[in-house]
Order: structure tokens, then C-alpha cells, then sequence
């Protein structure tokens, strides 16, 4: 068997090639397959190359060919087969493409100056949810009343654990933010979450596409104090705490 080293090399690193194409599913991106056979390859050449016997025989095919005492048509075949392979790599990777160009997005988009709700401009730098100025009894009942706006018009997307697992939440692509994941509003001003909920899909700005969200605007079907109220429960009802702006030093 050992005089047939470099045969049986070859036989399995097509059998792992061969394996992973075909066998693994979902495929998997070509950049993890370049990786497991790069791993395999080097894993082949060290068990090769652990014993001089059999790497002797590895490469006296090899030498056989470069050496000339192969038969003609072997040496045809590799010396033609080698600049006809790497041709074929540099075309895969120059290959003009059906594919979409690529197009990275801001998933938290930095929001403009100010923006228009009901007719009139909202500065957004230093925008705080006026309601959170109530005392405690007064919170908790602008809360609840959140609570209501939340299921009367959010919850079919968002979802009842506000998770963005709603009725609707598989028909959107991307689906509805999850409330209660620690890389939404948790990392968030209320001025942001207002800014979004106010404006919607149509008011995301050019860096966040492509980002077809399917949110409506607002503020053309709610009051400016019924969206800070569903604010209110959105960050009660995830157990969220909304981000401050920081406070100037006292002179």
C-alpha cells in the first residue's frame, strides 16, 4: 500500500472535496470550505511527510513527470493540466457576476438634526421623553396606557413578548425589531426610538439601506403623547432601560 502513497492522497483529499459539497447542508460559504481544505490538505502533506519511506513514494510520481521518464501523455496531461487549472482559478474569481453589488447597512442609523411631526420641526439633539418627568403614579398610568396603544398597533409586528415575533413578523423582510434583545433599544436614547417610530420606513435615512422596513410612519395615525407613551411600555414591558444624554458639567 505504502507504493501507492501519493494515489491514496489524492483519493482522499477529492473523497473530504467531494464530502463537503455534496453531503453538508446547508452548503456552506466557500471561504469555510477554503478553510477545511486548507486544514485537510495540511493535515495530508504532515501524515506524508512523517515517514521518509512514504514520502519517497509521495513524490516519485512527481519526479517521474518533471524528470521526464513518466509515458508522454502523463507529462502532457500535468504539464498542461497545472497553467490550464490555475487559468481556471483566476477566471472564478474575475468572472463578471449576476449577483447584486454589495451594499453594507447601518442597522442604527444616526438620526438627523431634527425632523417634521405634525407640521412643525423636533430638534433631536437633547430630545427627552416629556412624560418621564411625572411622578411615580403618573408614570405607571402613562405606562399602561402605553400598554393599550402597544396592543392596539404594535403588537400584530412586534410581538406579545415584544420580541419581534408578532402575527405578521414572517411576511416582513427584515422582521420587526426585538425589544428585548440587549442590541436594540437597550443601547438606545428615547429620542432615537421616538425619532423611528415618528418617521418610519420612509423616514430612514440613505445609510441604513438597504433596509426595507416596513414600519409605518406614525405620527400620521398617533398623537406626539400617545407614541412617548408606547415608548414608555416598550422599555417597561422588554425590561429595558433607555440610554441618557449626558449631562453637561457644571460650570
Amino acid at each position: 500500500m505504502i507504493r501507492y502513497t501519493f494515489y491514496i492522497a489524492i483519493a482522499l483529499w477529492l473523497a473530504i472535496l467531494a464530502g463537503l459539497k455534496l453531503l453538508v447542508r446547508p452548503p456552506m460559504p466557500a471561504s469555510v470550505m477554503m478553510i477545511y481544505m486548507t486544514l485537510s490538505t495540511l493535515g495530508i502533506l504532515v501524515f506524508v511527510a512523517a515517514n521518509e519511506e512514504r514520502f519517497r513514494h509521495f513524490v516519485a510520481p512527481l519526479k517521474a513527470v518533471f524528470e521526464g521518464r513518466a509515458p508522454k501523455a502523463v507529462q502532457a496531461l500535468v504539464l498542461a493540466g497545472i497553467p490550464l487549472l490555475l487559468a481556471w482559478g483566476a477566471w472564478l474569481r474575475t468572472a463578471p457576476t449576476w449577483d447584486a453589488p454589495y451594499e453594507p447597512r447601518v442597522v442604527h442609523p444616526e438620526p438627523p438634526s431634527g425632523f417634521a411631526l405634525h407640521g412643525k420641526r423636533i430638534e433631536t439633539a437633547g430630545l427627552k421623553n416629556p412624560l418621564r418627568t411625572a411622578d411615580a403614579a403618573t408614570l405607571e398610568k402613562h405606562t399602561a396606557e402605553g400598554k393599550t396603544i402597544y396592543y392596539q398597533n404594535c403588537f400584530f409586528c412586534h410581538g406579545d413578548a415584544l420580541a419581534g415575533d408578532g402575527h405578521f413578523a414572517n411576511a416582513f423582510s427584515p422582521i420587526p425589531a426585538n425589544f428585548r434583545d440587549v442590541g436594540t433599544i437597550s443601547m438606545l436614547q428615547e429620542s432615537f426610538v421616538f425619532w423611528r417610530v415618528a418617521t418610519g420606513g420612509p423616514g430612514l435615512p440613505k445609510g441604513a439601506t438597504p433596509w426595507s422596513s416596513a414600519m409605518p410612519v406614525w405620527q400620521n395615525l398617533l398623537t406626539e403623547e400617545e407614541m412617548w407613551k408606547a415608548i414608555l411600555y416598550i422599555y417597561a414591558g422588554s425590561g429595558s432601560t433607555p440610554r441618557t444624554w449626558e449631562e453637561e458639567p457644571k460650570k
